[in-house]
């Protein structure tokens, strides 16, 4: 007789109830840690919390040829997320639209009207100097020449120019404002570019406290148009300040708007950019020690620093107005403020700032410069009320779905229903935790899509079961009994399940990568949910099938076990050959099966 097999290592199917323990632990830590983080709930999107959507149109600067391109779209992509994000709004979406437009979704929050002034703020800074200013509305007549300095200061941050060698800090004294009777408006226009083009003033223009033109002189044609550009200007005018500023280059002279510390509109005529924002290293809103006021501090470049001070140098020499630098942000002055001495390396825009409108301009200029000028082409608000419209529809439609599978799992299997439904609700459980702590561990939001991609995941959950619940009762079709028909399914089971779970998975990964926006949250929740799927059959189905069936209900076969081997139209079970009739007897061959 031939020596007994050894019995098959059966490993962790010989202790199922330490694979169900592990995940049950698993289940409730998960739980636990979401309830300690004080998140029950997942993050929801912009369809379902509501918020603002805004598209912005893409346009080239004058002089600049093929401009909107896909790198400096994507470019523009990145600024405006980190600018968004930046002011504290979570959940922010970002994508390009076509070759030419950027969608921008805000979810509702505290900082959501920020935000929507900043996506498309292009953050163009240019430090011009002052040729002259005046009152903001428009003044045929002859009026009052150019206001003092109010606007502001900018302060090195050495101390001052007793100990810093020369860095010194601006004055932001007020300049006396003449009369009308002692200059008109065109003569202070006239008088600013010639002395402009001229920085040094001479011994007569010292003594008198500013330019002296010649009598004669008489304005070329380009001069003329700035100056009526300049006099009827009308800066209370949203329309008039933007198209006024509309293809102004750098190199030009430009006449702009901006607001005194007393928020009235002033308007400027300046001088060529002698820095820009690539100058400025970093910006940070801070409180002045001193004045207790809030300002903005600027690190500059080491190249920046050197224009820096060559701007101030120049400007120190000359009598105000002519003594200020504009500080110009997307062709708006921000601030202007005086210089008595050359500063460098560092300096402080301080003016009308409070807190909110300091961390803006210093959230602005951190980040960059927008590589392309956009224009809003439309904003619409998206209520939580649509959304939520569409949530319970997509519900109740998973709800139908899910009710579907339920019956069909009854009426089909039985019994072993019992095991597809705990393992869904396992993998519900396990779907919704992780989705809550997903939430502000990176950043996951809740939309439509993503929860349609929960839905779907109901099938391929399903599928899994059903492939394994069949190769059981195949076994049990060829005669076994239902303990090893369980194990010797489960191995064709598992290849079957991986193999499907993997196209899925792969599929989902297709998707996330090459789409953005919506879509990549049905791709993140497919894919999440597979591999969840994979978790629940390998550590909880299959353990549980294990276990019951050592069950005399299940391993009976009992008509409602959806094991019943009558119904399944099982073999009998297979048995020794047996003698022909009329043959020989002989010895038994102890090793036929």
């Amino acid at each position: 007789m031939a020596a007994p097999k050894k019995g098959r290592s059966h490993g962790a199917q010989s202790r199922p109830g330490r694979t169900l323990a592990f995940i049950l632990i698993a289940m409730v830590a998960l739980t636990g840690g979401m309830f300690l983080s004080g998140h029950t709930t997942p993050r929801l999107g912009i369809d379902l919390a509501g918020g603002t959507s805004i598209t912005l149109k893409a346009k080239s600067e004058p002089g600049q040829k093929n401009a909107v391109n896909q790198t400096n779209m994507n470019t523009a992509v990145s600024i405006i997320e980190r600018r968004v994000n930046g002011l504290g709004v979570t959940e922010s979406e970002v994508q390009t639209q076509g070759s030419d437009n950027i969608i921008v979704n805000i979810p509702k929050g505290t900082n959501e009207a920020q935000a929507r002034e900043q996506v498309g703020t292009t953050a163009q800074l240019y430090f011009r100097p002052v040729l002259t200013v005046a009152a903001g509305a428009p003044t045929p007549e002859p009026s009052a020449s150019p206001s003092g300095s109010d606007k502001g200061k900018a302060t090195d941050k050495a101390a001052d120019k007793a100990t810093d060698g020369g860095k010194g800090k601006a004055s932001s004294t007020p300049t006396p404002t003449p009369t009308a009777s002692q200059t008109s408006q065109g003569r202070a226009v006239t008088d600013a570019l010639k002395a402009d083009s001229s920085p040094t003033p001479s011994a007569s223009s010292s003594a008198s406290g500013k330019p002296t033109p010649s009598a004669s002189s008489t304005p070329d044609p380009a001069t003329a148009a700035l100056q009526k550009k300049f006099t009827d200007l009308d800066c209370t005018d949203k329309a008039a300040r933007s198209q006024v500023t509309s293809g102004v280059r750098p190199e030009d002279t430009a006449v702009a708007c901006g607001k005194n510390s007393s928020g009235q509109w002033e308007k400027y005529i300046l001088g060529p950019a002698e820095v820009n924002g690539k100058d400025v290293d970093k910006a940070q809103a801070t409180i002045n020690q001193q004045t207790g006021a809030w300002v903005v501090n600027m690190d500059f470049t080491g190249g920046g620093s050197k224009k820096f001070a060559k701007i101030t140098s120049k400007l120190s020499q000359q009598q105000p107005p002519m003594n200020q630098f504009a500080i110009v942000l997307d062709g708006d002055v921000v601030s202007a403020p005086s210089v008595s001495s050359t500063l460098s390396g560092s300096a402080e825009i301080s003016g009308s700032f409070d807190q909110q409108s300091a961390q803006d301009l210093a959230n602005v200029l951190s980040y960059g410069a927008l590589p392309l000028s956009f224009q809003e082409q439309s904003v619409t608000t998206v209520t939580a009320a649509l959304g939520g419209e569409q949530l319970h529809a997509g519900l109740i439609a998973g709800a139908i779905g899910l009710l579907l599978v339920v019956i069909y799992l009854v009426v089909y299997y039985r019994g072993l229903s019992l095991i597809a439904l705990a393992s869904l609700l396992v993998s519900a459980v396990l779907t919704y935790v992780i989705m809550t702590l997903l939430g502000p561990a990176i950043g996951f939001a809740l939309n439509l899509p993503a929860v349609c991609g929960a839905i779907v995941a109901i099938g391929i959950t399903a599928d899994s079961f059903i492939v394994f619940f069949e190769r059981i009762r195949d076994e049990i079709r060829e005669g076994r009994s239902l303990r090893p028909s369980v194990e010797r399914a489960w191995p064709r089971a598992r290849r079957t399940i991986l193999v499907s779970d993997f196209v899925s998975f792969l599929a989902a990964a297709v998707l996330f990568v090459v789409t953005v926006g919506k879509v990549q949250g049905f791709a993140f929740t497919l894919g999440l949910t597979t591999v969840l799927d994979v978790v629940v059959v390998f550590l909880f189905t299959k353990p549980l099938m294990t276990i019951l069936a050592r069950k005399k209900f299940f391993a009976s076969g009992h008509p409602w076990s959806g094991l019943d081997p009558k119904r399944l139209g099982a073999k009998p079970p297979l048995r020794r050959t047996r003698r022909a009739p009329g043959s020989s007897v002989g010895p038994v061959d102890t090793k036929e099966a």
